[in-house]
């Protein structure tokens, strides 16, 4: 499930100023030691101790041979402690490199062949101080005293508590998880529960994922929870429905719970079906606000509406049940391969909170949500990222100015059958499979039979927004009203919507260089920019 890309490997580069280094690019790159093997499956056995915060086991590797090649590059942060690896029973050496490790083989791999190799380690995991905004472990305890343990590792990565080939390019097709915890709690991952029984003072359940899966959102969530089930029925089929919440929160969780079933009909109208449909949908109470684990959602939110008790006007809808599980699409079936490209998963996410406004509030409330949106654009630095160095792009601006940018294609289109169309398309073109920032621009440019990209590129690759420049000249009864953009992009050719004399919607087309429009017995305030369509700048010559 990845793409084979070829590069140079360079030990340290300097891309804008930034400089990265080889621990960047062993994190980052597809280099040799990682392109000629595809994972398949990964099978990883876990001791938790939440008083030592410790964990300790192995992980199962499953791999198809692509290439002929006997040194392995898996990735583990330095922290965390390698055992042995072992291959048929035997014992392999390995060498570290920073927050890799590869194995040398006692034979050379070939073409067509699958086998496995098995990592046993141990340690103590990176403690996440501000989650989910720096990743890593969280380890607190319920109103009772009771251990309560997450994780969330996006940006950060898999590898900072797991052995795994933590690049995004390469989606296992399937995951097991089992973990063993104090016989007095649960643990709760991804998927289905195949089995869960207690031995002696443990208990031990694994979970099995189905489908394709970012390592980063493998989770484990460890609490003493309560089940609540559920069920969601769409064209006489049946998704499970499963909530985790801590003792004491079954019924706040009952009410709060009660939009997800109008949400998934929200986003099957607009995506498709629920991607991940027999893994099921559960969302699992976290001491973090949220994480997109797929079929597995953190949800941290205290059962308040909007973002923790703060919502625009009167949509009081749950910001993490709509934003996590807008994820399911964009983000865990819908993947990028490389994190430079992270507005995939965050940019349609964002906008799919105020798709699913407009379903439920109506289009004019979309707007007012857009507005809202719009606050928290910061610029500074553009939205695109390195590839091959882990390295993102403006952490908020994938969201809000991401946005922005597709309601702005959006409206570019004018065209909302065939906008919702491709959206759905998109869904479904790259559906459990990852994929470059490129595709999905050049999907969208083929499907409205536009050349978006001068768009996208001026809103992804620069910081700043479009400027539209105007000024207004009069003579006699005539009047002037001159436009034209100043943007970075070459050819940017985004069209924009005025009203003139209140009542009249125009549609005009600026460029690089001055238009102008002219019209009779008018004033300057009688033009009007409906700044709600599209995302620029406005600046008076």
């Amino acid at each position: 499930m990845f793409r084979l890309r070829y590069l140079f490997f360079l030990i340290s580069i300097t891309v804008v100023g930034q400089e990265f280094t080889k621990k960047d690019s062993l994190r980052g790159a597809l280099l040799p030691e990682r392109v000629w093997f595809d994972v398949d499956y990964y099978h990883l056995n876990l001791d938790v101790d939440p008083d030592a915060k410790l964990i300790s086991g192995f992980n199962d590797v499953h791999f198809n041979v692509l290439s002929n090649s006997k040194i392995m590059q898996l990735d583990l942060f330095e922290h965390m402690i390698i055992d042995s690896v072992v291959y048929l029973n035997e014992t392999c050496t390995f060498f570290r490199e920073y927050d890799s490790f590869f194995i040398k083989f006692p034979q050379t791999f070939q073409v067509g062949a699958r086998d496995k190799v098995r990592v046993y380690y141990h340690g103590s995991p990176i403690e996440a101080l501000n989650p989910p905004w720096d990743g890593g472990f969280v380890w607190k305890e319920d109103a009772a005293g009771l251990p309560w343990v997450g994780v969330a590792c996006q940006g950060m990565g898999a590898s900072s508590w797991w052995p795994c080939k933590d690049h995004l390019s390469d989606k296992p097709d399937s995951v097991r998880v089992t973990c063993s915890v104090p016989k007095e709690l649960r643990f709760v991952g991804n998927g289905n529960l195949e089995s869960d029984f207690e031995v002696a003072e443990k208990r031990i359940s694994t979970w099995k994922v189905s489908y394709p899966i970012n390592t980063y959102n493998i989770s484990l969530n460890i609490a003493n929870y309560s089940h609540l089930k559920d069920e969601y029925v769409s064209n006489l089929d049946t998704l499970s429905l499963d909530y985790y919440v801590l003792k004491g929160n079954e019924k706040l969780a009952q009410k709060q719970f009660e939009q997800v079933k109008p949400m998934l009909a929200v986003y099957e109208v607009l995506f498709g079906p629920y991607p991940f449909w027999d893994d099921g949908y559960a969302l699992i109470e976290t001491p973090y606000l949220g994480m997109e684990h797929q079929s597995a959602i953190a949800y941290g939110n205290k059962f308040m509406p909007g973002y923790l008790g703060r919502y625009p006007g009167d949509m009081d809808f749950d910001f993490i049940v709509i934003h996590e599980s807008g994820h399911e699409y964009w983000g865990n079936s819908v993947s990028m391969n490389d994190i430079a490209d992270m507005w995939i998963h965050e940019s349609f996410c964002t906008y799919s909170e105020a798709l699913y406004v407009e379903k439920i509030y109506g289009y004019e409330k979309m707007l007012e949500y857009l507005v809202y949106q719009r606050d928290f654009i910061n610029g500074g630095s553009p939205i695109l990222g390195h590839r091959d160095v882990n390295k993102e792009g403006n952490s908020i601006d994938m969201y809000y100015k991401g946005s922005w940018m597709l309601h702005s294609i959006r409206n570019t289109i004018e065209n909302d059958s065939l906008w919702f169309l491709i959206l759905k398309g998109l869904a479904q073109e790259f559906e459990k499979g990852s994929c470059d920032g490129a595709d999905v621009i050049d999907y969208i440019c083929k499907q409205s039979k536009i050349d978006l990209r001068p768009i996208f590129n001026q809103y992804l690759s620069y910081s700043d927004l479009p400027v539209l420049k105007y000024k207004f000249k009069k003579q006699k009864d005539v009047m002037r009203f001159y436009y034209k953009w100043d943007a970075a992009s070459e050819l940017f050719d985004m069209p924009i919507h005025i009203r003139l004399y209140g009542e009249k919607d125009v549609r005009l087309l600026p460029s690089a260089k001055y238009q102008f429009l002219e019209f009779e017995n008018a004033t300057q305030t009688d033009v009007e920019f409906l700044d709600s369509l599209f995302l620029y700048e406005k600046k008076r010559d």
